[in-house]
C-alpha cells in the first residue's frame, strides 16, 4: 500500500501549475519552456532534433522555434555540416528564464515549509534529500528494482485473476 498517498507527486503537480501559471504571465507556455530547456541543454541542437525528442509534428516544431527566436530565446545559426539545416542555441533571455522558473518554484517551496519549526524543516529536508538520492541511483541503474516489483506485482494479480475467474467459472 502506497502510505504517501501520492503526496510528492501532488505536491510538485501544485508546485508546476504555480510556475506554469507565473511564466504564461512572462508569455512563456509550458510546450515553448520543454524546447528552450531542451535547447539549453543540448546547444546546437537540429530542429529535427528537436522534433524527435519531444514527439511533435514538423509544424508545431517550426511554429514553436519560429516563436521563441521572434521572442528572443533561441537563435538560429547555420549548420557547417549541412547547408539545409540551422543549428539552435539559447539566448540569455533564455537563461533569465532557467533562474525566473527555479525562483519561482523556491518561493512556492519556502512558503510551503514556511510553518514547520526548524527542527522538523531539517529532518524533512534530510530524508527528502536521502529519497531523491534513491530515486536518482534507481534510475541510472536503468529502473531494475522497480522494474521488478512491478512485474511481480502484475504476474501476482494475473495469477489471482485467474483465480477468481476459476472460482466463478
Amino acid at each position: 500500500m502506497d502510505d504517501t498517498k501520492r503526496q510528492i507527486t501532488k505536491i510538485a503537480r501544485e508546485v508546476g501549475k504555480f510556475t506554469v501559471q507565473t511564466m504564461k504571465e512572462e508569455g512563456i507556455g509550458t510546450a515553448e519552456f520543454d524546447v528552450i530547456h531542451l535547447v539549453r541543454h543540448n546547444p546546437g541542437i537540429t530542429q529535427t532534433k528537436v522534433r524527435e525528442s519531444l514527439k511533435m509534428d514538423k509544424g508545431a516544431a517550426a511554429k514553436r522555434v519560429a516563436r521563441l527566436e521572434n521572442k528572443g530565446y533561441l537563435v538560429r545559426k547555420p549548420n557547417p555540416e549541412d547547408g539545409r539545416s540551422q543549428l539552435l542555441y539559447a539566448t540569455e533571455k533564455a537563461e533569465h528564464l532557467k533562474n525566473s522558473k527555479t525562483s519561482i518554484e523556491s518561493v512556492f517551496y519556502e512558503w510551503l515549509l514556511e510553518d514547520l519549526s526548524g527542527e522538523e524543516k531539517e529532518y524533512f529536508c534530510k530524508t527528502l534529500d536521502m529519497l531523491y538520492w534513491k530515486s536518482k541511483r534507481e534510475r541510472q541503474a536503468g529502473f531494475e528494482n522497480i522494474t521488478r516489483i512491478l512485474a511481480k506485482e502484475e504476474n501476482d494479480g494475473d495469477g489471482k485473476q485467474g483465480t477468481a475467474k476459476e472460482e466463478r467459472g
